[in-house]
């Protein structure tokens, strides 16, 4: 997965191919899990007769990995995330078998259809008591527009075949049965669509159990949606959304400082998110790169030109013809 960049943005990883691989042994399951998601504690009681296979493809900043073996369980633990260097959300589709998650003192019991999100930066328990196959989205924290604090009221909590999460399951449900056919801009453009929706499904969701939802958490939602909301306005500053949200320009830094970021730094890195995906949107490849630039709300072309090679190691035209 890709690394963060000085300004708090996140570079694409290259783009990969579609990678099939077969469990030899648990030991080597275990290796296989380490290298697709995070570091685990595998465990089963099967050794001689487990199975497992993976097929992964990474989508821009979205690892997709369908996982299909038999009774094992997995532990993320203190130790093992003491040791990480980027935090991400972890979102699982039950497809085969029944799952279990732990998080939080939550535990949610996945039946095929059923979704639940959890943070790679707490402890969390996974167990599979019979045959299993499932489908989990992989990225980092900043990649959805929600606080983390917002969505860490949501992890292991099961979600449902229903309604919007249903229109979600099945949206990811496509996506693994078409692994094999998702890459370059079209692929980067589905993952971004993956991501809008599992926003979209988390608000809805919390909207059903608002008594859970902190009042500074309500706060930084709707900052958050205020600023993606006037992102390309280049006045755009911490004064002018402290206004508009009848709150001190401390608060609203108060409010950021909680999420482990800046007003200013999470202003740039959604701009420059914005700009990136444009710029390998197969619908504006005609258009400049100023123009581009100026749509996110950098009206100065060689200060966008700088910030993007910071943030992501190349110039705006370059990432473009890679693309």
């Amino acid at each position: 997965m890709p690394a963060t960049a000085k300004t708090g943005a996140t570079a694409s990883p290259p783009r990969q191919d579609l990678t099939s691989s077969v469990a030899t042994s648990f030991d080597h399951w275990k290796h296989m899990v380490a290298e697709s998601f995070v570091p685990l504690n595998a465990r089963t009681a099967d050794v001689d007769g487990f199975r497992g296979r993976m097929r992964s493809r990474v989508l821009d900043r979205m690892s997709v990995v369908e996982v299909t073996a038999t009774s094992h369980e997995v532990h993320r633990t203190p130790a093992l995330i003491a040791q990480a260097h980027e935090r991400y959300f972890k979102l699982n589709l039950q497809l085969e078998g029944t799952g279990l998650l732990i998080q939080d003192n939550r535990e949610a019991v996945l039946q095929p259809g059923d979704l639940a999100i959890y943070d790679t930066n707490r402890p969390y328990t996974l167990a599979f008591e019979e045959q299993t196959r499932i489908m989990v989205l992989m990225f980092p924290c900043d990649a959805l527009s929600l606080p983390t604090d917002y969505v860490g009221q949501l992890a292991a909590v099961r979600m449902g075949s229903g309604g919007l999460s249903g229109i979600v399951g099945q949206f990811i449900r496509e996506l693994s049965a078409n692994l094999d056919v998702l890459n370059g801009p079209s692929g980067a453009r589905l993952a971004t669509n993956a991501l809008d929706l599992v926003s979209t499904m988390l608000h809805a969701e919390m909207d059903i159990i608002p008594d859970r939802m902190k009042p500074q958490a309500l706060l930084a939602v709707s900052v958050r949606e205020y600023i993606e909301a006037n992102l390309s306005d280049p006045l755009l500053s911490p004064a002018s959304i402290a206004a508009a949200h009848f709150i001190s320009t401390r608060h609203l830094h108060n409010v950021f400082h909680e999420s482990g970021t800046t007003v200013a730094g999470w202003i740039r890195t959604q701009r420059l998110e914005g700009a990136r995906r444009e710029l390998r949107d197969p619908l504006h490849a005609g258009k400049p790169v100023g123009a581009v630039a100026a749509r996110w709300g950098f009206l100065d072309a060689a200060h966008f030109s700088r910030t993007f090679r910071d943030a992501f190691g190349v110039s705006p035209s370059q990432w473009r013809r890679d693309g």
